[in-house]
């Protein structure tokens, strides 16, 4: 090679490979991948009506299947600290096979501004309120023009209790149980309803795999083998145990082999054979997701440069050290007595404490901590960084909390919350602006404190 292919020229030539295209090649690669995962998780709802309905207070989904043949209502309820989002593979995989599903949204969850009770173990409080949520549910999907009036149940987690106790004292004949990683109160009946179904992730402790197993024993008398049905479902006995392998309380809402055997469950039950689909959403949203993040990087070369990059200034170690755990130990020390029941939201309010208090007690250490010279930064653009904050803001918000509210879970607070997130910002905001000092200095961007 000759000394002159390695001229300034060639350099700068390279530098703009590296400055443009290559950006624009990862973010072409990334709007690819953003695009195939929004197709797949729209294409799973092809031929299918979704309706959103609000009634008595309470936030739902209906899902119709494609014609007007009479089909069994199934009724599905998420776990705690879920939303009907959730459960839309469930939902999704039933309709697609000729059945009417319902999801909503248990008090203090999703979009359902009820508050939901301060204390779990209060238990006769919260049974009441989620049945009372589940019970408009119920009478939406059992008035459908198509509803051949013949219901079933499907829950997960924290839904467990409330289906089953509905199911054992309803007028209405519920044919069929699937319950989701349920947790069972003790005097939880599991002998009276109708064929019911456990479904587990293979990895969740063996605790919960125990009280199904402990149900269908205490109903056939005998060892209880995972995968294989006890009784008949023709006269409503029928008992089943499944693991989905490889997935635990969460990821059992979109393995493939869960789904699947919900929707035989219920064939079963109502005798009836659909298409077999199965919503298979987790590629969708792997694609989604990556796409998103992938995407982050060339957008982000957009932005304005904020300010030269700070020199020594966070905390040396000995300094930083006594600063991050102080907090950490005082912190739930001076809240063990402070009441925090004073937001409708379980925690909400003992966040926004937890976050204030350490967020000042930080803010003290490291201004006690200090180094006597301060360190030296460049200067700050303060209209760069007002433009980077609210592009970063958008692009989170669009990007992440849209896509994740829509396919995902609950995430962007309704109107009747807001008054919560202004709560719960007021404290992080403190933590935030204090960590940020404790870690970069008082020359970081973002505060610019001290």
């Amino acid at each position: 090679m000759h000394p002159s292919d390695t001229t300034p020229v060639g350099l700068k030539r390279a530098g703009v490979i590296g400055a443009v295209i290559v950006p624009v090649i990862v973010a072409v690669i990334a709007v690819c991948l953003l695009a195939a995962g929004l197709l797949k998780l729209e294409s799973a709802t092809r031929g299918l009506s979704i309706a959103q309905v609000r009634e008595a207070g309470v936030p739902m989904t209906l899902y119709r299947p494609a014609g007007d043949a009479p089909a069994p209502v199934v009724v599905i309820a998420h776990g705690f600290a879920g939303s009907r989002q959730l459960m839309q593979a469930y939902a999704v995989t039933l309709a697609r096979n000729g059945y009417i599903a319902v999801t909503f949204d248990f008090p203090g969850h999703g979009r359902n501004s009820t508050p939901f009770v301060a204390d779990l173990e209060d238990q006769a409080t919260r049974l009441r309120l989620l049945t009372d949520a589940l019970v408009p549910a119920v009478a939406l999907g059992l008035r459908q023009s198509g509803a051949d009036g013949r219901l079933a149940l499907l829950g997960h987690s924290m839904a467990g209790d409330v289906l089953l106790r509905f199911a054992e004292s309803a007028q209405m004949p519920v044919a069929a149980s699937v319950l989701v990683s349920p947790y069972l109160s003790e005097d939880t009946d599991t002998a009276s309803p109708r064929n019911l179904l456990f479904v587990y992730g293979g990895l969740e402790p063996e605790m919960l795999h125990g009280q199904g197993r402990a149900a269908i024993a205490a109903a056939t008398g005998g060892e209880v083998e995972a995968g294989r049905t006890y009784g008949d479902p023709n006269d409503g006995s029928a008992r089943r145990l499944v693991l989905a392998p490889g997935v635990e309380h969460i990821g059992v809402l979109y393995a493939e082999s869960a789904l699947a055997e919900s929707l035989a469950w219920l064939d079963a039950t109502f005798d009836r054979t659909g298409s077999g689909f199965v919503d298979r959403r987790g590629a969708g949203l792997g694609l989604l997701f990556l796409g998103i993040l992938a995407l982050a990087w060339p957008l982000s070369r957009l932005l304005p440069r904020v300010a030269d990059r700070p020199r020594g200034a966070g905390l040396s170690w000995r300094r930083l050290l006594p600063v991050a755990i102080a907090p950490a130990v005082l912190t739930p020390l001076i809240l063990w007595r402070v009441p925090s029941d004073f937001l409708s939201i379980m925690l909400g309010d003992y966040l926004a404490l937890h976050f204030a208090v350490y967020g000042f007690l930080t803010a003290i250490g490291v201004w006690i901590m200090r180094p006597a010279v301060p360190a030296r930064h460049g200067p700050v653009s303060r209209s760069a960084l007002a433009i980077a904050i609210l592009a970063a803001s958008v692009y989170a918000t669009l990007a992440f909390a849209v896509p994740t509210d829509r396919f995902v879970t609950a995430l962007l607070p309704g109107v009747e919350r807001l008054h919560l997130v202004l709560a719960i910002l007021a404290g992080t905001l403190v933590y935030c602006l204090a960590d940020e000092w404790a870690t970069r200095g008082p020359g970081a961007a973002g505060g610019d404190i001290g």
